[in-house]
């Protein structure tokens, strides 16, 4: 989780200390506690608050005031989170005043959601209005094949050379045409999808070319194709695998002589176009079935990218996750997120759908789950089957449970008689600083480095704890 600013406002020492320590647990972000009336001193940070988490007032009437203060002070779209204790009254502050709430004592499955709706509060109220216009564009991914096709993307970009992206079914190739065209010189112009595959094929000369008034049966009126629509800019033929072969021939003509005819027409209209064809079949294999011609395959594959299958890119996956979820946000479909234990899954299953199947999966999280977070036991059960993901042994005490060193990314199960969670989480932060100083040999910044912590963090709960501190070359 990215470092955010919080404003924790609490005069109750103790709840204080108990949500601050379970934030600091957890990475939230630079958090600053201060109590009901001096919460003014505080430094803001230069970029504000991301979050302010209040407590609660004596009575409602003073809450909401308090909170209408905040928000004149940072402003509406500063979410703000009540800290309500399940004993205390009922509150009856509700959004837009503010974005959840949290309840004390504190569950560790609440404060995430609770979280996770000021996140999306945040970005809802804030979304710039051009947010949709670019998502389309983001090749997301720092994999190193990502990072090869976006080499490719940029060299033949500027070009006028036909493109032929080739890769499995939902691994983004129209995505790839789509950064070609909005890279290249012709991005004020159209940029034309056709999925070869998906229309008829005694529609398809119509569908590319155009037609005449009375060409045909039903050509009730004077209609253009797609390359007439796309003049000036790119065409993309979509599953170019599945062009039947007579058409085959009239698209070869065309890239040849850039020109063409209206269907009942022998006016030549120039082609103006930039072709960009991308299919999931092996057209050299195709060519030798005798169902693709070997020279519109040679016209068309000047410049070959070849989009990898998502189970060839797993480190992509996280990155991806929240890149369709933002995409949702924006459609205003709702939102959702998942704990590490949950991506984790995802890790290693199979993708033989690729990304289309993981945008498909996040859309039926966002309806089962809405604005909430996925764990592991929330997936769907196949993504769960075959995971070699061991579960805890219930402790048989009141005591806190300990985390074996094999253990560490299992799903925790709380005991029937319960557990003490500040314990629990302390004796665990230890657990895990104690392994990344074994693992690197006490050297505190690669121990801080395998935590995905900043040093002085490390160094600070290495003195709170009492570890030792191995002072060494790294």
């Amino acid at each position: 989780m990215s470092y955010k600013n919080v404003l924790l406002i609490e005069s109750d020492t103790q709840r204080c200390s108990d949500l601050n320590l379970l934030l600091n647990f957890i990475d939230y972000g630079q958090i600053e506690p201060t109590d009901m009336d001096s919460w003014r001193s505080v430094d803001v940070p230069e970029e504000g608050w991301d979050v302010i988490i209040i407590g609660q007032a004596p009575t409602c009437d003073q809450t909401r005031a308090k909170i209408e203060e905040l928000k004149d002070e940072f402003g509406s779209e500063t979410p703000v989170l009540l800290l309500h204790h399940r004993e205390g009254k009922p509150t009856e502050l509700v959004p837009p005043l503010i974005a959840g709430k949290i309840e004390y004592p504190i569950k560790y499955r609440q404060l995430q959601h609770a979280l996770h709706q000021a996140d999306i509060y945040r970005r809802t109220t804030t979304r710039p209005g051009s947010g949709t216009q670019t998502l389309f564009r983001s090749l997301v991914g720092n994999s190193r094949a990502i990072r090869e096709i976006r080499r490719l993307i940029d060299q033949v970009a500027d070009s006028d050379a036909n493109v032929m992206i080739l890769g499995e079914s939902g691994t983004g190739k129209e995505v790839v045409a789509r950064n070609l065209h909005y890279h290249s010189s012709r991005r004020d112009k159209p940029f034309v999808p056709v999925n070869c595959g998906a229309i008829p094929p005694e529609l398809l000369e119509s569908e590319l070319f155009g037609h005449e008034k009375g060409a045909f049966t039903g050509a009730i009126s004077t209609r253009q194709g797609r390359f007439e629509m796309a003049n000036g800019g790119t065409l993309f033929l979509d599953e170019i695998g599945d062009m039947p072969l007579n058409m085959q021939v009239k698209l070869l003509r065309v890239i040849q002589e850039r020109v063409f005819e209206r269907v009942g027409s022998n006016k030549s209209i120039p082609a103006n176009v930039r072709i960009v064809a991308a299919t999931h079949r092996d057209l050299e294999e195709e060519i030798g079935e005798g169902r693709f011609r070997e020279d519109l395959y040679y016209r068309l594959n000047v410049f070959p990218i070849e989009m990898p299958p998502l189970r060839e890119r797993i480190e992509d996956i996280s990155l991806l996750i929240e890149e369709l979820i933002t995409r949702m946000e924006y459609e205003q479909r709702g939102s959702v997120r998942l704990t590490q234990n949950a991506i984790a899954a995802l890790c290693q299953y199979k993708w033989l759908g690729n990304v289309r199947e993981l945008s498909n999966l996040i859309e039926r999280l966002i309806i089962m789950f809405p604005n909430g977070v996925v764990d592991l036991r929330d997936l769907p059960e196949k993504f769960r089957r075959d995971l070699p993901v061991a579960e805890l042994p219930e402790a048989a005490s009141t005591g806190a449970q300990m985390l074996s060193t094999q253990a560490l990314d299992a799903p925790v199960r709380i005991p029937a008689d319960g557990l003490d969670l500040k314990e629990h989480l302390t004796n665990l932060e230890s657990t895990l600083i104690k392994q990344a100083l074994d693992d690197a040999d006490g050297v505190v910044a690669h121990a801080a480095k395998r935590l995905n912590m900043r040093r002085t963090t490390l160094v600070e709960k290495m003195r709170k704890y009492g570890l030792q501190r191995v002072d060494k070359v790294s």
